[in-house]
């Protein structure tokens, strides 16, 4: 009776917009930390031993200062490489992005290397999640309810659920960040722009952790300004991020230097573009995916083993020169390895807009990380691709795709995001100030 009462409540959330999505029983959840993670990832390896059995990293290296590294990885040879030639014979661990890319360009292949599952995260993290499983639910797309700090689906059972993980995972309480961002156009030449973001975690923070009930919690604060190019520089945008959608959901000010002064901007969301990313990035495409699921219909389709971008501590650390090249980023430089990714598929509501009438998201089972996205427009055809390069964070135990990349298929171009190699690495040891993430400070702080 219980499972279908679970699969009922499936069917009908995509007509029912306030409907509690069941949770989890005891006996589902006691698998955590057995059979499964603590996190929700199948523990053992698989049959063929090309994904290994789970080996969490113990925690090293400082807060601040330090770019995350692993010298034994680093070191490893690929084991096959993927082109053009033999493409069907790995066509079923490909997404279609990447056999886009394979078929499109001869230059562009993919070395696959020994895979590493190393991901861990902090023990209040472990504990937390392990109550969340019994205790927290979804209302509708995008109301968390009766989650606090830990992951809130371990063992999801709607695809939005699985976004949600991706979307509340530990990062640190604190961050300061440097973004440096390309648009690469077919030649291989680029234009730079640098950013400076603050981030503050609410949710999954280690000593204050601010629950969510439905329709209430912020989860994050984050704060970012332009500082090149010289056009665009000292824009500002601030969000107060909650669950929920409207009055309830995120809460956005745009500061203008032309203006001099902040303004809510209800436009920060969905597709409309990034401020400075010349329409390459859509505010919905930060961190691979932000904001209201409400406009899509999200599918779990299942775990699936694929080719994925993992480990990438070269690609994090190189130089943008080494990185950029036509038609796509320097092929000798990503690493990729065989993991098990949840798969979920948003489809366009009727009635709803969004440039993408489709998108098809691959998340890591071990760090509930959005690796890649194919993204289709209203024809059905592959418009865009998103690459986010796995990267474990073993200073403060959780899992960055860094950089990003977008290929836009219609322009030849790409934009990559969330490069600091020639910046500062990420700095976990700021604190902020009471007030530091409201529009008044912003404004004043702006105003000197």
């Amino acid at each position: 009776m219980k499972s279908r009462v679970v699969i009922l409540a499936a069917a009908l959330s995509f007509a029912v917009p306030s409907l509690v999505l069941a949770k989890v029983g005891a006996d589902q959840a006691a698998k955590l930390g057995k059979e499964l993670t603590p996190v929700g990832a199948t523990a053992a390896g698989n049959s063929d031993g090309t994904i290994p059995a789970w080996t969490p990293a113990k925690q090293k290296g400082k807060l601040s200062g330090e770019y995350a590294s692993d010298a034994a990885v680093e070191a490893e040879k690929p084991l096959y490489t993927i082109t053009s030639a033999n493409i069907d014979k790995y066509g079923d661990k490909l997404s279609e992005g990447h056999k886009y890319l394979l078929k499109t360009f001869k230059t562009y292949k993919m070395n696959v290397f020994p895979s590493h599952r190393n991901v861990a995260w902090p023990d209040f993290i472990y504990k937390a999640t392990a109550v969340n499983a019994t205790n927290c639910a979804l209302v509708g797309t995008d109301n968390p309810d009766n989650c606090k700090q830990g992951f809130p689906y371990p063992i999801p059972q709607t695809g939005a659920e699985v976004i949600w993980n991706h979307r509340l995972k530990w990062r640190g309480d604190n961050v300061r960040r440097n973004n440096d961002q390309m648009i690469v156009d077919p030649s291989g030449k680029y234009q730079l722009a640098q950013l400076t973001e603050d981030v503050k975690f609410l949710y999954a923070n280690e000593k204050n952790p601010v629950p969510l009930t439905n329709g209430k919690g912020l989860f994050l604060y984050y704060l970012s300004k332009i500082v090149s190019p010289p056009r665009t520089a000292g824009t500002m945008i601030l969000v107060n991020e909650s669950g929920g959608t409207g009055a309830t959901g995120r809460a956005a000010w745009l500061y203008a230097p032309a203006l001099k002064r902040i303004r809510r901007a209800p436009a920060v969301c969905c597709d409309n573009p990034y401020e400075g990313t010349d329409g390459q990035q859509f505010y919905d495409q930060v961190d691979m995916f932000n904001g209201v699921l409400e406009r899509y219909t999200w599918k779990l389709q299942g775990k699936r083993e694929m080719l994925v971008p993992y480990n990438n501590f070269k690609a994090a650390r190189a130089k943008y020169d080494d990185l950029a090249r036509p038609n796509h980023l320097n092929a000798d430089i990503p690493r990729y390895e065989t993991h098990r990714v949840w798969v979920v598929e948003a489809t366009l509501k009727p009635g709803e807009r969004h440039t993408y009438a489709k998108r098809v998201f691959y998340v890591d089972e071990d760090s509930w990380s959005i690796l890649m996205v194919d993204c289709y427009d209203g024809k059905g055809g592959l418009f865009n691709f998103q690459e986010g390069m796995g990267t474990p964070q073993s200073n403060v135990l959780t899992h960055f795709t860094v950089p990003e990349v977008i290929y836009h298929f219609d322009s030849g171009r790409y934009f990559v995001t969330a490069l600091s190699a020639q910046g500062h690495p990420n700095d976990y040891s700021v604190q902020y100030p009471d007030g530091f993430f409201t529009d008044s400070a912003v404004q004043q702080r702006a105003s000197k």
